[in-house]
């Protein structure tokens, strides 16, 4: 098998890509984390959760990097043959939303941008390095991806997170190889797709959330800014993994956006 592997819920001529996280996989938009895939089918959206190259059942597509991860989501996309096609992203996936979106517009009628940026640096820069020798020193310390997830979850979480969010994140986390988090994180450590964001002209939800610090909302307000009819929403109560500790509030939110502009039937 060479294809990406996915999860799909409900139906319609609208397919919603769920792109996960870094430290994330499709698991974590399903019952056992924010719920979105069904929530999106009951709501008569056809829903896609794709596991990215180098996680989960997509494993053996072969080290994870960008060029990778947007080849993925294209295949999927030619694969269900939708009308209309919005991704969804957190995080590392809303930097492959925005990659596919610059590379392919044509293939994406709609973008929602979840706690992620439109950059990440320059590969080589300070803060870039720093940034990578914090999120590597667990692993780097032997604790493997487990010890890693118990180290960063608490602090992707508001502090008032229910115990249940960030068990969820946490176990989903540990469950990423390590190799593929640290071809990841290199992966992106020299993204940078702020040049391209006059450039989206299609109907664009950028979710942020209060208590953020990967990608604080005042940075997800900057990006609306530059782009065009962008909505700008910030979720209360909420950290970075702000679609599983407030499923409830995130998807208010995303369904008000697409039921606005991609009616089921229309």
């Amino acid at each position: 098998m060479n294809r990406p592997v996915f999860d799909e819920a409900g139906q319609g001529d609208t397919a919603v890509l769920l792109l996960h996280g870094i430290g994330g996989g499709s698991s974590i938009w399903g019952d056992q984390g924010s719920g979105t895939l069904q929530a999106l089918a009951r709501a008569g959206f056809r829903a896609l959760s794709l596991d990215l190259p180098g996680y989960g059942d997509s494993a053996h597509l072969g080290p994870p990097d960008m060029d990778a991860f947007v080849a993925a989501v294209t295949a999927v996309i030619d694969r269900a043959a939708p009308r209309r096609t919005v991704l969804v992203g957190h995080s590392m996936g809303g930097m492959v939303a925005q990659e596919l979106a610059a590379r392919t517009p044509q293939r994406v009628q709609g973008l929602v941008l979840a706690c992620t940026s439109a950059m990440f640096g320059k590969a080589d820069g300070a803060w870039q390095q720093q940034f990578l020798a914090q999120r590597l020193a667990p692993l780097d310390a032997g604790l493997g991806m487990a010890g890693m997830a118990d180290a960063l979850v608490p602090g992707l979480v508001s502090p008032a997170a229910p115990a249940a969010a960030w068990r969820s994140a946490r176990e989903v986390m540990a469950r990423v190889p390590e190799s593929t988090y640290r071809a990841a994180l290199t992966a992106i450590a020299g993204f940078d797709r702020r040049a391209a964001l006059p450039a989206i002209a299609v109907p664009t939800l950028l979710l942020a959330a209060e208590h953020d610090g990967t990608a604080p909302p005042e940075l997800m307000q900057r990006m609306a800014g530059r782009i065009a009819g962008s909505e700008y929403v910030c979720l209360a109560d909420a950290g970075h993994i702000a679609n599983v500790e407030q499923p409830a509030a995130f998807h208010a939110a995303l369904l008000s956006f697409l039921q606005r502009h991609f009616a089921p039937g229309f």
